[in-house]
């Protein structure tokens, strides 16, 4: 008869998503793999098995985190209009992190004790590339200014990022409603973007969502 495997990813996932909890709610600190495997009901043996110590663990944790992101952005698929599809980028943006404010937060919030190898900073870079992509479609059919895609990405990015920021801190002025906020920012930010007559681009209608 095979042997029951316990080791498994589903386990491997309550362990990273209780993680990143526990580093969300108290600090790196308060990450002990003891604790974690109780809190979980499995034993320390299994989470040595799965993540070896608890370096192994965080880096495990920051990268599904950065996984987690990328896999929802991409989610997004490309449409025949790449400017709604920079907001609809957004948009994900911003549903990832309300739902998943402890994965969210090991990525952009500095909550880890933890200095990610060149390989996990290229895997957390990479989470702009649909972005960046949506610019660039959105260039060659008009609806941008010519010039660097990456520059247009990171201005939209970083739109997205500090109001989103503001959201999750709970620094965001009351009496809003920010999802409202949130997206009538991303147009007006796409808007900005927009090519025009006799700035190097071709005109074309703001994008509606």
């Amino acid at each position: 008869m095979a042997r029951l495997k316990t080791h498994d990813e589903a386990l491997r996932l309550r362990l990273i998503n209780r993680a990143a909890a526990t580093v969300f709610d108290r600090g790196a600190g308060a990450l002990s793999l003891r604790r974690l495997a109780a809190d979980v009901k499995t034993s320390t043996t299994a989470v040595y098995s799965l993540f070896g110590n608890k370096a192994g663990l965080i880096d495990s944790l920051y990268q599904e985190a950065v996984r987690l992101f990328l896999a929802r952005l991409t989610a997004v698929r490309p449409s025949d209009d790449p400017a709604a599809d920079v907001v609809r980028l957004g948009i994900a943006y911003r549903d990832y992190a309300v739902a998943n404010p402890h994965l969210y937060g090991i990525v952009f919030a500095d909550r880890l004790d933890y200095e990610p190898t060149p390989e996990r900073l290229n895997e957390a870079g990479s989470t702009i590339q649909p972005l960046v992509d949506a610019v660039a479609r959105g260039q060659a059919a008009g609806q941008f200014k010519d010039g660097s895609a990456e520059v247009i990405a990171l201005s939209c990015w970083g739109a997205a990022h500090g109001l989103v920021s503001l959201e999750l801190s709970g620094n965001a002025p009351t009496g809003l409603d920010i999802g409202a906020v949130y997206e009538e920012t991303l147009h007006a930010v796409v808007s900005g973007w927009r090519a025009r007559a006799g700035d190097g681009g071709h005109s074309a209608p703001p994008p509606r969502p």
